[in-house]
């Protein structure tokens, strides 16, 4: 039976790389806005001896990922591994100047979009001999000027915990991983004068954090 790993937020950054990784032994389902970045990495995955199904869709339309799911089910039936790293970075603000849009945005995507998505990929892991649903921590509640994001990131990895110790004894096997910096574009946004060669790639974060289940 083929493996299948779902990742959401597959076009840059930790999702890329994951993918790329885990491309030696699973087809790759990758979910991304950005169609030309999925392109790119769908180019290196077949490069690698790898295969993926592109998914250019917006993780906050509930229709989409309701249709994403059910191909995947008609498809294969069963998703083995889901790496979530989609994420919305809001500007950096202090709490009484957050603009609203933005925090809505951020709600939305790290929020919403994660409470939507764990309803419907949760049946596709339970069809799977052993699922397993990879969340990523960036612990950044009460810092300054991380209002926004560090709101929405918490409110997210809270809907993660309370999933694993929900089935915790059925399973799925949910996970949280807490990777190291990265040169990312979001990291970017946060610290854009740091000294980017001083941080992990991002696949060198993702082999560790792969080898590490």
């Amino acid at each position: 039976m083929t493996k299948i790993a779902l990742i959401t937020g597959a076009s840059r950054g930790l999702g890329a790389a994951l993918a790329e990784q885990l491309a030696a032994t699973h087809h790759i389902v990758a979910v991304a806005k950005t169609v030309g970045a999925l392109e790119e990495l769908d180019d290196r995955i077949q490069a690698s001896g790898g295969a993926a199904t592109l998914a250019p869709m917006d993780i906050t339309k509930p229709d989409a990922m309701a249709q994403l799911c059910r191909g995947i089910y008609d498809r294969w039936g069963h998703v083995d591994l889901w790496a979530h790293t989609a994420i919305h970075a809001a500007p950096l603000a202090p709490a009484n100047h957050i603009d609203a849009k933005d925090l809505v945005k951020s709600m939305d995507i790290n929020v919403t979009a994660t409470a939507t998505l764990i309803q419907m990929v949760a049946p596709l892991l339970d069809a799977a001999d052993a699922g397993q649903a990879l969340f990523f921590d960036d612990p950044r509640a009460g810092e300054k000027f991380f209002g926004a994001y560090g709101a929405s990131k918490a409110a997210q990895m809270a809907l993660a915990r309370s999933w694993q110790a929900e089935t915790e004894r059925n399973g799925p096997s949910v996970r949280i991983l807490t990777p190291p910096p990265m040169p990312t574009a979001t990291r970017a946004r946060f610290f854009p004068g740091e000294d980017r060669n001083a941080l992990t790639s991002p696949a060198e974060a993702a082999k560790t954090l792969l080898d590490a289940l």
